[in-house]
């Protein structure tokens, strides 16, 4: 899938498309009922379909010191909106000087300037513009001025009511993946390049594939049962800890997977880890022995629990 920027022009075959726009972390069913709704009204009218996201997000632009809240990489979420029906993605860049556009100005010269847009679909509750002063009123008015038109498509509800990122955070954060991959559609998955170690797992039989956790989310700390998935297209059942690793010194944060019956290198390769369900907190141990012990119980139970749990494409 094409990754455009609006600092260039957009190819000529790409202008006069639908574009979903909206931040769409996460990528959940109330996301992927905007981008749908774009996708039905791209190919019903024969024209493109671009989805518009920002990044950085705009609350790491005005709050740079919040703690990592990222449900998605870039890379994913290009993977998720493909997968949806789009043409091309088109990222961007929330700065100093985005920040600063006013509401109007962000509809004719971004939207329909830059992005060569012909129709818009949004949410109902998205925002935009210099103190957040464009919605979807702004949107319809300025933008049919323009003819531009515009869709806002209305929150997507379960029981307890807006399917949001916040729940789905809230929900990993309280070491609940279960109810966040039913949100999502899919398990809440971390992607990252295999980094090397200090190889103490190898030393106990347990070799685990490292990566850091960076701008994601932190989900409660603890013992999971994952899958890995390769770039190859291999699945790989496991356990991971993610945490601090307290029975170590110094302590160090990382997302460690270990895969069973697996004896490959993965150094350096890029992974998904998907996180299927949380099997116990974070311990300490007085012994590399108990830690051991502790491990083959916990790779019993993540064996249970994924032998119970298909995997999702």
């Amino acid at each position: 899938m094409d990754r455009l920027t609006c600092d260039r022009p957009l190819p000529e075959h790409l202008r006069g498309s639908v574009v979903a726009l909206g931040n769409f972390d996460g990528f959940h069913r109330g996301h992927q009922a905007v981008v749908g709704a774009a996708v039905a009204h791209g190919r019903a009218t024969g024209r493109p379909v671009l989805v518009a996201s920002f990044d950085p997000h705009p609350v790491r632009f005005f709050r740079p010191d919040a703690p990592p809240f990222r449900l998605t990489s870039l890379d994913q979420r290009a993977a998720l909106f493909e997968q949806a029906g789009a043409d091309a993605m088109l990222v961007f860049e929330f700065n100093q000087r985005l920040a600063n556009v006013s509401a109007p100005d962000f509809i004719t010269e971004w939207l329909i300037g830059r992005a060569g847009a012909a129709h818009v679909v949004t949410g109902e509750d998205f925002t935009f513009g210099k103190g957040r002063a464009g919605n979807v009123r702004v949107l319809a008015e300025i933008g049919a001025a323009h003819g531009l038109t515009a869709q806002a498509i209305g929150p997507v509800s379960d029981e307890r009511g807006p399917i949001s990122s916040s729940r789905i955070r809230e929900a990993l954060v309280a070491g609940d993946p279960v109810e966040a991959a039913r949100l999502l559609t899919r398990p809440f998955r971390i992607q990252g390049k295999v980094q090397h170690g200090d190889k103490l797992g190898r030393t106990i039989g347990f070799p685990t594939a490292n990566i850091a956790m960076g701008r994601y989310l932190r989900p409660k700390y603890g013992i999971y049962a994952v899958r890995g998935l390769l770039s190859d297209g291999r699945v790989l059942d496991g356990a991971a800890n993610l945490g601090v690793r307290p029975t170590f010194d110094p302590p160090k944060e990382l997302l460690e997977a270990y895969f069973f019956d697996f004896a490959e290198s993965l150094y350096d390769q890029c992974i998904e880890v998907e996180m299927i369900a949380y099997i116990r907190p974070e311990a300490k141990f007085d012994s590399l022995e108990a830690l051991t012990a502790q491990m083959d119980k916990d790779c019993a139970e993540a064996k249970r629990i994924l032998a119970a749990s298909s995997p999702v494409a």
